[in-house]
């Protein structure tokens, strides 16, 4: 965390930087008889030396007041400006405006707000206020409680936010009760801001999360969601995840993560499944990183709900082992539950589970010196099992790279070297067989037209079936040539 004075000194560089805008947009609302803040995360960052180019501003103007100024400001963009209003009703009007030098802003403007949650309500009140300290209150934590006016840059910090954020302590303005009352969701925001600003929730802030957590019900499952997933695409996640488990919210928001916590047996059989999944994550980013890709949410929920399994499949078995028999299949099904009760889409759903029901798949593929060998340490894979590796993952083969290299947590090195060998010998192959037959768009040789062609049929099951088999020895033989491939169609027609 910075010190007092290197916070200070960060906010004057990024005032200095943002000036030549925001004064524009604060001489209009002061010549309309209003006051202009820059606020919030805003001041926050400022402060940190990380403010971008979305800024959050705050005013004494109600919504239809700041639409036309926010309206004439957008008139002096460069092309691409412009003003929209779909926080209106939440007292938000925002623009996108563009400088002189082509630099793009998005600005947020918000009327002084006093709103707050019902005890059984799943939105909230919206109500406006007329003060800045009565704005500042009712913010979340004292780090995001303090403003700098415009155009004149005095700053109000009334909670003691800086002192806080030199600390790197997450506060609260008034108790943390009453915050988190009037909007749970502060308590999943609580979690993200450990990991994403590296600060610690204090102890009372910590107290009241852990009594309050079962009032996080109230809040939407949309709204839920994308609080997980911001804190999920930190770049830090794992201590943020900590603080959901051990507050007692993750019960409530993601119940199969604590779930993970299995009693070690007094041997220590098997491995802690819970830190195992988070390092299982954090080995993933890394791997993420390292092959070029941006923050993944697919693959980062992937490697975090990977061995949600594991607690409903665990059995003792004779002779001391532990086992968790089919916990890949039993886990993408309680994935799948899990992500549509939070809402999320479809598509990400299927991605998520499909990854995790493959992730054993490769599992042993190296043998013992390091040398080709199939999941049970038999005989190398052949192109075939290959195929249909790649076939089976389908537009997710990379993110399986990524998980199953990244769920090898062994503090054996020798295990670990060999499955790394092992996996680099596998990727190799797909690398091969993808550039001598299109891999990753595996198709029979004949398309339906010319299978009903051949066979004289219309439209139908049998079509179906013709294409399947096709497909099998596409993946068993690899390319056939058209003679080949209806040849072996006619073969099929007639032993039916």
């Amino acid at each position: 965390m910075p010190s007092l004075n290197n916070a200070q000194s960060n906010a004057l560089a990024e005032m200095l930087r943002i000036t030549p805008v925001v004064d524009r947009l604060a001489t209009l609302f002061v010549d309309a008889g209003h006051e202009l803040h820059l606020v919030g995360g805003s001041v926050r960052d400022a402060l940190l030396g990380r403010l971008g180019n979305d800024l959050d501003f705050t005013t004494d103007a109600r919504p239809e007041q700041i639409q036309p100024l926010l309206t004439s400001f957008a008139r002096s963009s460069a092309p691409g400006g412009g003003v929209w209003d779909i926080g209106r009703a939440f007292g938000t009007i925002g623009c996108r405006f563009v400088d002189g030098d082509g630099a793009d802003w998005v600005i947020e403007v918000t009327t002084y707000r006093s709103d707050a949650y019902a005890p059984d309500s799943r939105k909230p009140e919206v109500a406006f206020g007329d003060t800045l300290l009565g704005d500042l209150v009712r913010r979340d934590f004292t780090v995001n409680a303090m403003a700098i006016a415009l155009p004149d840059q005095k700053f109000t910090d009334p909670y003691g936010g800086l002192s806080d954020l030199a600390a790197g302590r997450l506060a609260t303005p008034g108790t943390p009760e009453q915050s988190f009352s009037d909007d749970p969701l502060r308590m999943m925001r609580a979690a993200r801001f450990t990991s994403q600003l590296g600060f610690t929730p204090d102890e009372q802030v910590v107290a009241a999360m852990t009594a309050m957590a079962d009032r996080i019900s109230i809040i939407s499952a949309e709204r839920v969601r994308d609080e997980l997933c911001k804190l999920v695409l930190t770049d830090s996640p794992r201590a943020g995840l900590g603080v959901l488990v051990d507050t007692g919210l993750a019960d409530h928001v993601l119940p199969e993560l604590p779930a993970m916590r299995l009693e070690r047996d007094e041997h220590h059989r098997h491995k802690d499944v819970y830190e195992h999944s988070l390092t299982v994550l954090e080995q993933s980013i890394e791997l993420e990183r390292d092959r070029g890709h941006e923050p993944d949410l697919i693959g980062r929920l992937a490697a975090l709900l990977h061995d949600i399994g594991k607690p409903k499949t665990r059995r003792f078995e004779p002779g001391g082992k532990v086992s968790f028999h089919h916990h890949d299949v039993v886990g993408a099904k309680l994935a799948r539950k899990r992500l549509q009760a939070l809402k999320f889409p479809g598509d990400e759903v299927k991605a998520i589970s499909k990854l995790i029901e493959l992730h054993l798949r490769f599992h042993g593929y190296g043998g013992p010196d390091g040398t080709r060998a199939d999941a049970r340490g038999g005989p190398e894979w052949t192109d075939s099992a290959v195929r249909r590796y790649v076939r089976d993952a389908g537009d997710e083969v990379e993110r399986l790279h990524i998980l199953t290299r990244a769920d090898c947590t062994t503090r054996n090195q020798r295990k670990a070297t060999r499955l790394r060998k092992a996996y680099d010998d596998l990727e190799r192959r797909i690398a091969e067989l993808a550039a001598e037959e299109e891999l990753a768009a595996i198709r029979p040789d004949l398309d339906g037209t010319q299978i009903m062609e051949l066979l004289d049929i219309g439209p139908g099951p049998v079509v179906g079936e013709a294409y399947r088999h096709l497909l099998e020895l596409r993946l068993d033989r690899g390319p056939m040539t058209t003679d080949e491939a209806t040849a072996e169609l006619r073969q099929w027609w007639a032993d039916r």
